[in-house]
C-alpha cells in the first residue's frame, strides 16, 4: 500500500485523484486546500489529515517522514500557476509526484523539472487520461496500421458553458491559468500529437477571454479547433435536451464517439503509474508549447484553414467596464 498526500483537495478534479487512489488500494493521508469545504474526503479517506496552510501541511509531512511514515506520492490538483512549485515541493519529500495538467505553463519550466527529477532520483507523472480513453487507443492502432504518408482532416469542436465565476476565480486570470487554451484545450492538444505526431504549423485564428480557435498542422494530421466557454455557442439542438456541453472531433468527416468512459480514466492513469508506465515530462512538452503559443501570438483573424465557429459574432466580457 502506497502513502499519499494531496494538494488542492477542494478543486473539482480532486474527488477523481481520491477515488483513483482508494481504487488502487492505497491510502491518503494528508490533504491541503486554502478552502475547508473538502467534506468529499469522507467519502474516501476520513482518517485523512486535512490542512489550510501550506506550512502546517509541510511540517505535518515531514514529521510523517522523521517516524519513518513518509508518503511515497504526492498528487498536485492546485491551481495551474501552482504546479511547478507543487511539484518541486513532492521531490523533495522524497515522493514521485502525479500532475493535473497543464504540468506547467511555460516549456521553460519543464527543463527545470527536469532536472529536478534527475536530482531526486524520483519521478514526476502527468495525467493525460485522453491518451487511455478506448476510443483513443483503438483509434491510435488504427492510424498506426494505416499509410503512413496519409494526412487526416480533423475538426475539433469543445464547448463547455462556464457561469460569470470562471471570471473572478483563477480560471479567469491568464497569468494564473494560461487562459481557455490550456485550461480546457490541453488535453486535446495532447491528445493529437499523440495520434498524428509531431507538430509542424500553429495558426490563432481568434483568442478572447470566451473562445479560441485557430489551425494545427501535425505529421499526418490537419486540425481546425475551435473551443469557448459561452453558452452561446452551443448548437441549438444541444441547448434544446437541456446540455450545456458540446465535444465533438471529426476524422474525414466521420464522428469519433468517446462522450463516456471519461469518470474512470484517472484510476487507470494510477494503475499504469504505479506498474511505471506513467506519462512523464517529456510526453508532456509539445501541448504546453502549442498552448503556450495560442496564449502569446496574436491573432491573425480570419485567414486561410478556419473552423467555421470562429465565424460566430464575438461576444463582451461580462466583466467589462
Amino acid at each position: 500500500m502506497k502513502r499519499f498526500a494531496l494538494t488542492g483537495a477542494a478543486g473539482y478534479i480532486a474527488p477523481r485523484h481520491m477515488k483513483a487512489i482508494k481504487d488502487t488500494e492505497n491510502q491518503l493521508v494528508a490533504a491541503l486546500d486554502n478552502f475547508d469545504s473538502v467534506g468529499v474526503i469522507d467519502g474516501y479517506f476520513p482518517s485523512a489529515d486535512f490542512f489550510t496552510e501550506f506550512e502546517r501541511f509541510d511540517r505535518h509531512l515531514d514529521k510523517l517522514s522523521r517516524k519513518g511514515e513518509g508518503i511515497d506520492f504526492l498528487s498536485v490538483c492546485t491551481p495551474n500557476y501552482l504546479h511547478d512549485s507543487h511539484i518541486r515541493f513532492g521531490l523533495r519529500q522524497g515522493a514521485d509526484v502525479i500532475c493535473e495538467k497543464p504540468l506547467v505553463l511555460n516549456p521553460w519550466n519543464v527543463e527545470g523539472l527536469l532536472e529536478y527529477e534527475k536530482e531526486s532520483g524520483k519521478r514526476i507523472y502527468n495525467i493525460l487520461q485522453l491518451r487511455v480513453h478506448p476510443s483513443i487507443v483503438a483509434l491510435k492502432k488504427k492510424i498506426e496500421e494505416g499509410p503512413k504518408d496519409k494526412k487526416y482532416e480533423i475538426d475539433l469542436t469543445y464547448l463547455t458553458s462556464r457561469g460569470h465565476w470562471y471570471y473572478t476565480s483563477w480560471k479567469g486570470d491568464v497569468v494564473k491559468s494560461g487562459g481557455i487554451a490550456t485550461n480546457i484545450g490541453v488535453h486535446f492538444f495532447d491528445m493529437l500529437g499523440h495520434l498524428f505526431g509531431k507538430l509542424q504549423e500553429n495558426k490563432i485564428h481568434v483568442h478572447t477571454h470566451d473562445r479560441a480557435s485557430g489551425y494545427l498542422e501535425f505529421e499526418q494530421a490537419r486540425v481546425k479547433w475551435f473551443l469557448s466557454i459561452n453558452y452561446d455557442t452551443i448548437p441549438e439542438h444541444i441547448k434544446e435536451k437541456g446540455a450545456r456541453t458540446f465535444r465533438s472531433i471529426t476524422i474525414d468527416g466521420e464522428e469519433i464517439e468517446f462522450s463516456g468512459g471519461f469518470t474512470e480514466l484517472h484510476t487507470v492513469s494510477y494503475q499504469e503509474i504505479l506498474k511505471g508506465n506513467g506519462f512523464g515530462v517529456e510526453e508532456a512538452l509539445d501541448s504546453i508549447k502549442i498552448v503556450h503559443q495560442i496564449r502569446n501570438e496574436k491573432p491573425i483573424g480570419l485567414k486561410g484553414e478556419y473552423h467555421p465557429l470562429a465565424k460566430l459574432p464575438l461576444a463582451e466580457h461580462p466583466f467589462k467596464v
